[in-house]
């Protein structure tokens, strides 16, 4: 299966350490956030990764290079600018192929073991699995919910009002054809978008996962990385 990172976003809020370094470049543990995502994959057995890059986007593909530094093969999709996460999912497709791929967006950790996520094949009519979390402290009110469903799978499902529901993780496994058959795909638009669409056909599937979990956000939360992977 292969893999794409999300690593194209302009890093506003990790500002000024943003200033001239793109997000996925800064250090956590001694190395930059990307590799550790780069790491894990490697040890998961993934050896094709697709890389969105904009902002800066020459430092990441300059120090990441043709990945054989981690024994894969890294492709890059550049954005002269961010085109948000569908429209670089939308952009990106003819480097992913027609199947299913597993995304990760590269300003998160999650220690979720990847080998079973890869092992993830999507049931007749799904589009995508993804991975909620308990919603953080900075987050009252998550994303989705979930709903058991009559063969044994849980669904994505809208959050109600009354419902805290769950954070979407930023981790999935998504079928091509949920981006090329969304009827609204245009230069930029958010993966949300799709996922509503997506969630009323009742074509996505979804995990709970309770593990270590962080949004790298904002400087502090940099920080707390830091200190979670160093312990």
């Amino acid at each position: 299966m292969k893999a794409m990172i999300l690593a194209a976003g302009l890093g506003k809020r990790m500002r000024p350490l943003t200033n001239h370094l793109p997000k996925p470049l800064l250090e956590v543990a001694g190395q930059p956030l990307i590799v550790h995502h780069l790491l894990r994959l490697q040890h998961a057995g993934v050896t094709d990764v697709v890389i969105n890059v904009s902002y800066l986007g020459h430092m990441i593909c300059d120090a990441l290079g043709d990945g054989s530094d981690y024994g894969m093969s890294i492709h890059y999709s550049v954005e002269a600018k961010p085109l948000e996460t569908g429209g670089a999912l939308n952009k990106a497709l003819y480097l992913l192929g027609d199947e299913p791929f597993l995304l990760i967006n590269g300003d998160v950790w999650c220690d979720i073991p990847l080998g079973p996520l890869l092992q993830t094949r999507l049931q007749a009519e799904a589009l995508g699995h993804l991975v909620l979390v308990p919603n953080p402290d900075f987050k009252t009110v998550g994303d989705f919910s979930l709903s058991s469903a009559a063969d044994g799978l849980c669904r994505l499902a809208l959050r109600a009002p009354d419902d805290e529901g769950y954070t979407f993780s930023g981790l999935s496994v998504l079928s091509p054809a949920l981006i090329s058959s969304y009827p609204l795909c245009r230069d930029a638009f958010p993966l949300l978008e799709v996922l509503l669409w997506g969630l009323d056909s009742g074509a996505l599937t979804a995990e709970l996962y309770k593990g270590t979990w962080v949004d790298v956000g904002t400087p502090d939360r940099l920080t707390q990385l830091d200190a979670i992977m160093r312990s």
